[in-house]
């Protein structure tokens, strides 16, 4: 981790300061690191709903069957094993761009 041994105060009026709150409440993370997300150009994003955790084991769940039906596949020899990987690495790309998605803060514009 990097040293931070600069101390920054500022003051703000009951408004700013119950909007500012309301943001870092929103996303999830500290004020420091929002305050760091903001001034490194980055914008916070809120944090998800519960909704996507269950959706993210649901897509984990099939992964996790996919790989299952391959490994008996593969012993059987009785699938397209192009096909399959290419589907495999089609819910990887999927999910990690809902994470992404989700998770990652976006350039200031």
């Amino acid at each position: 981790m990097r040293e931070r041994d600069v101390l920054i105060q500022f003051l703000l009026n009951r408004k700013e300061a119950d909007r500012f709150n309301a943001l870092v409440e929103r996303s999830g993370v500290t004020r420091s690191t929002y305050l760091r997300q903001l001034i490194n150009g980055l914008v916070p994003v809120d944090k998800p709903s519960p909704d996507f955790y269950q959706m993210m084991r649901e897509l984990h769940s099939i992964g996790n069957n996919l790989n299952q039906v391959a490994f008996r596949a593969h012993v059987s020899g009785s699938i397209d094993a192009a096909r399959y990987e290419k589907n495999a690495d089609e819910l990887a790309l999927v999910t990690a761009k809902i994470v992404e998605a989700v998770f990652e803060p976006r350039r200031l514009e």
